[in-house]
């Protein structure tokens, strides 16, 4: 463990460490992108089928579950700083290990702990952006977390595109540029603040999941709401590139990364827009544009339509943010202090599951009947879900008080 004693000379603003914090979740998901725009040339070199390309992303879901569940509160005890700093080497080795990767074997024990270090990083830089916050307001925090992480993983995909079809040396130089970012973070990590006052000795202890009677209604809707928006975006992190592929006829990779970018960036730009949305309307209205986006995905891929499959992606990426936040902010408003953490803790687990089992399905359907057959199961499976999570979440909206209203008191002068 680093030392926590060890401080930097001169020591950022605590406004410039919540910059700090958020831009990290950023990165950490900007890492977690720039493998999949290489997906077809790893391919091209090693031979193995979609289901094992999805099982190698599926690899870092769990990995970032594992560390969610199983250290999730280790910062509290240890600082945020020695954390974030040593999930920044560990996903610095990471990097390295993609570069050295001679083997699908590699990309298993690279992704791994990636995964691994990355749950510690997100964790543990989410508690340091509330921490950090001018005025504690968790829901501008939970809106930047929410920015950070769509931003960061379309642009991973996006940028590593561009690096691997513009410049030389394909399969390192997107890692090269990770490296650099990571090694930027590492050095305004040292300098950030320590938001934790009193710390103690480290401890690993499990945060079990358990959701009390009286919000089970309230996290079904955000748990659908999760399953219904990222198991189509672990799809797309996994396939989406070969489907970009196949409908815009091209090798490109820059080409390739596209959906992806347009499903992860709308999404950050809806949430901007509709940030001061109701947590029922968000969720409700959000859903109804994820179940028009796959139904249009589903379009596309039928009649090989990359016009049908942009539009897809952009308004089922735009319904996938607001009402991913609308469900979440409606789940977070009625938690307990005392229970918090292990609500979360099962949140966790059915998003990180939303993302990477069905993406382990979908490589497995994709092997028998193809990638475009496999989006169009799966999006035609995503938008049903979407639309009960759009009516269960007009359920909860508040209803009109019918108190009679006192008659106003007359005017004086």
């Amino acid at each position: 463990m680093l030392n926590t004693e060890l401080t930097p000379r001169h020591t950022l603003s605590r406004r410039t460490g919540y910059a700090v914090a958020a831009t990290l979740i950023g990165v950490a998901l900007f890492a977690s992108g720039v493998p999949s725009a290489l997906y077809g040339t790893y391919q091209q070199l090693w031979g193995f089928s979609p289901l094992v390309l999805t099982l190698v992303y599926a690899t870092y879901a769990f990995g970032v579950l594992t560390t969610l569940v199983l250290a999730g509160r280790l910062s509290d005890a240890a600082g945020r700083r020695p954390v974030l700093l040593g999930a920044l080497i560990g996903l610095m080795a990471a990097t390295v290990l993609f570069v050295l990767a001679d083997s699908v074997t590699w990309l298993f024990v690279a992704r791994a702990l990636q995964g691994l270090t990355t749950g510690a990083l997100i964790s543990t830089a989410s508690a340091a952006l509330l921490e950090l916050h001018r005025t504690r307001d968790a829901r501008a925090v939970s809106l930047a977390n929410g920015v950070a992480s769509t931003v960061g993983t379309g642009l991973g995909v996006l940028v590593s595109g561009a690096l691997v079809e513009l410049l030389p040396a394909a399969r390192i130089t997107p890692y090269v540029v990770l490296f650099a970012l990571l090694a930027i973070g590492f050095v305004a990590v040292w300098r950030m603040p320590e938001p934790v006052a009193t710390r103690s000795r480290p401890r690993l202890t499990p945060q079990l999941p358990r959701v009390p009677a009286a919000i089970r209604s309230p996290f079904v809707l955000a748990a659908l709401g999760a399953v219904s928006s990222w198991s189509i975006a672990g799809l797309f992190l996994s396939l989406g590139s070969h489907l970009s592929a196949e409908l815009f006829h091209t090798t490109n990779h820059l080409a390739a990364g596209v959906g992806i970018f347009a499903l992860t960036g709308s999404a950050a730009v809806a949430q901007l827009i509709f940030r001061r949305t109701a947590p029922w309307s968000g969720a409700a209205f959000g859903s109804l544009a994820l179940a028009i986006g796959m139904a249009l995905l589903v379009v596309a891929a039928a009649t090989d339509s990359a016009i049908w499959y942009l539009a897809g992606t952009v308004i089922g990426g735009s319904g996938f943010g607001v009402a991913f936040l609308g469900g979440l902010r409606a789940l977070t408003a009625v938690i307990p202090a005392e229970h918090r953490a292990a609500v979360m803790s099962a949140f966790y687990i059915v998003a990180y599951a939303a993302i990477s089992l069905p993406a382990i399905a979908g490589g497995t359907v994709a092997g028998f009947v193809g990638v475009r057959p496999t989006f169009e199961i799966f999006g035609s499976a995503a938008a049903i879900v979407a639309l009960i999570v759009a009516y269960l979440a007009t359920r909860t909206r508040p209803q009109p008080s019918h108190q009679p209203v006192p008659h106003a008191a007359p005017a004086t002068c």
